[in-house]
């Protein structure tokens, strides 16, 4: 019911910046949480960043002060703006998107490759 559709990602240098954007589509109305997840090669997928519909937000303790995550309601899509960026950042990043309430659902993206290379 949820379509979550990311952009963005690239190949950037160490120290650089990059902004990676999640639109999403569907039954939307009914989503209360959106945000990223990052997965490695031979690592699980791990929480990176969270936006609640209220507002709150939550951050991997690895991105804290160097990742911004942020929303723009009428447009149905999350940013995730990535500063200072290391080698360890790279990862494939998803989009995530969570239903609550008696059967909670959640909703990944197809994701997108960020790769932070000199």
């Amino acid at each position: 019911q949820v379509q979550l559709v990311e952009s963005g990602g690239g190949l950037v240098q160490p120290g650089g910046s990059l902004r990676v954007s999640c639109a999403a589509s569907g039954s939307i109305s009914t989503i209360n949480a959106m945000g990223w997840f990052r997965q490695s090669p031979g690592k699980q997928r791990d929480m990176v960043a969270i936006i609640t519909q209220l507002g709150t937000t939550k951050y991997a303790d690895s991105v804290k002060g160097r990742f911004t995550i942020s929303s723009d309601d009428a447009k149905n899509t999350v940013f995730l703006q990535m500063s200072s960026l290391k080698p360890e950042d790279t990862a494939v990043y998803y989009c995530y998107a969570h239903k609550g309430g008696l059967s909670p659902l959640d909703y990944w993206g197809q994701g997108t490759q960020v790769t932070v290379s000199s």
